[in-house]
């Protein structure tokens, strides 16, 4: 199980208990309304903040993939000069 699912299945765990125990607790239904809202508030800012941290991860990870693959290639051409040079060096002796 990956861990975005893990940490979904808490959150949804966490907000159902939550939510039961505010409708179970002894108030009137407008303070109950008003703690479920902002708690649905709260935890809805919490799963945004979440998603934008992974959102740069994969950011930063996607832009070090980038720029190993440029360096690879940077290092695959040259290479592949250093070998046209040597092949034409050798071509040039036997002449």
């Amino acid at each position: 199980m990956n861990n975005s699912k893990v940490f979904f299945s808490i959150f949804i765990a966490a907000a159902v208990g939550a939510t039961v125990g505010m409708l179970f607790a002894p108030e009137d239904g407008t303070k109950t309304r008003k703690k479920i809202k902002k708690s649905a508030n709260d935890w809805a800012n919490e799963a945004l903040e979440a998603l934008e941290k992974g959102k740069a991860k994969v950011q930063d990870t996607a832009d070090r993939v980038v720029s190993k693959a440029s360096s690879f290639k940077n290092d695959a051409v040259d290479a592949a000069d250093e070998q046209m040079d040597e092949a034409k060096s050798t071509v040039n002796k036997m002449k």
